[in-house]
């Protein structure tokens, strides 16, 4: 079943924001649920980095594998 991109308000991107924040300040792990159109995605990685110039972070998920995540896709994050 497709699903629909749920509009986040003010207060729900603080939320992330701040589990991002405190992932990058204390090297602890984040989930960070992203939208996809026909099944849950979650990833669990440390946020190494936050472009806010290019709307992304940079999530690490061992030693030596990351990838940079479009903020735009994030609708939810737990620290």
């Amino acid at each position: 079943m497709k699903k629909e991109r749920p509009v986040l308000d003010e207060q729900e991107w603080e939320l992330i924001d701040l589990a991002l924040y405190h992932s990058m300040a204390d090297h602890e792990p984040v989930t960070i649920k992203l939208f996809d159109l026909y099944k849950e995605v979650l990833y669990k990685g440390i946020v190494m980095q936050v472009d806010r110039k290019l709307k992304r972070i940079k999530l690490r998920w061992s030693d030596d594998d990351w990838d940079w995540i479009e903020m735009s896709e994030i609708i939810a994050a737990t620290y």
